[in-house]
């Protein structure tokens, strides 16, 4: 709406106006608003999703070294000496 039309339009007219921008405007804001939340959601997943991968990672090793020594173990058993293993 150009300067002109506004100077045409009546006192009424234009405080309607403005209500309906203000509540344009509120709108607005309250999308802002939770969009910036999902965001902030989102973020946080990821930050969380980044510590579980790195927890997952480091767990991964622990196995490891548990499934070697076991490993160990059982051979160490199947190849012992069956006297040693009465005693």
């Amino acid at each position: 709406m150009t300067a002109k039309d506004l100077k045409k339009l009546s006192r009424k007219e234009l405080i309607e106006l403005l209500l309906r921008q203000s509540r344009d405007l509120q709108d607005v804001k309250k999308q802002l608003e939770d969009t910036e939340a999902k965001l902030a959601k989102r973020d946080m997943q990821i930050k969380e999703a980044g510590s579980i991968a790195e927890a997952a990672m480091s767990l991964s090793g622990v196995f490891e070294a548990a499934q070697k020594a076991a490993d160990e173990y059982l051979y160490q058993i199947k190849h012992a000496d069956p006297e040693t293993l009465k005693g």
